[in-house]
């Protein structure tokens, strides 16, 4: 029974941090939209019934993109690509943070009721957290001045965002707590690693040689991929707004 408690509070504990962080980016990203549109006098290019239908649309084009899943050669099994920030990423800079950061959101929920989870929902979690830590800031300084040439300074911005703050959130939070609540030993999770380079001996070489060149590659991706798909995207996004 003390078994059972024990793992039901440490369950209640990730699902409240869970639940401190969204709200903490929600907030952050509303402020932040707020403060640009009132700086730029921009009123709302987009009703609402049609803000949620995009973001609604694009959550679900992401959510199964989030399912095509590819191995990485130089990480463990469990960290592997998607593109699944592309949707989300063209969805923000069309209406702004809190419609990228609602989209990335949906996107989690809409792939778990799919799929499910195989990671405790930690792998989830990260995916939304991290995912966001490219979104926010990328769409933050692209709303705040629309051209290509901030488009491509956000996408810069937000993928050194995503490889600094994911990796160390990775180092410090997420794989202690995967972990716990999956209940595979930390020793297991470095052989994990260890097998795919032998460099990698402690949390941090893991970090080090998988976490970072992954967000690395991920974020250079997703930039190139907006960039060439935003222009031809955004017009149909905006007609009859």
């Amino acid at each position: 029974m003390s078994k059972l408690l024990e793992t039901a509070k440490e369950n209640l504990q990730f699902l409240g941090v869970c639940l401190l962080i969204v709200i903490a980016i929600f907030l952050v990203a509303a402020f932040t939209e707020r403060w640009i549109r009132k700086k730029n006098h921009m009123a709302a290019d987009v009703s609402p019934a049609r803000r949620v239908a995009i973001v609604g649309v694009f959550s679900a084009i992401s959510a199964v993109l989030m399912l095509f899943e590819l191995p990485l050669w130089f990480a463990p099994g469990f960290y592997e690509l998607d593109f699944s920030e592309i949707p989300v990423m063209i969805c923000a800079f069309s209406m702004g943070p809190v419609a990228g950061v609602t989209a990335e959101l949906c996107k989690v929920l809409l792939k778990l009721v799919i799929k499910g989870t195989s990671t405790a929902f930690v792998g989830d979690f990260a995916n939304f957290v991290v995912g966001c830590t490219l979104v926010l800031p990328a769409s933050v300084v692209y709303y705040s001045k629309k051209s290509k040439k901030m488009a491509m300074i956000g996408l810069g911005i937000g993928t050194l965002i995503m490889t600094v703050f994911g990796s160390s959130f990775n180092a410090l939070y997420l794989l202690p707590k995967f972990s716990q609540l999956f209940g595979m030993p930390m020793e297991a999770i470095i052989g994990m690693g260890t097998a795919v380079n032998s460099h990698i001996h402690s949390v941090w070489t893991l970090v080090l040689f998988a976490v970072v060149p992954f967000n690395i590659l991920k974020g250079a991706a997703v930039s190139v991929i907006t960039v060439l798909l935003y222009k031809h995207i955004s017009p149909i996004l905006k007609r009859n707004a």
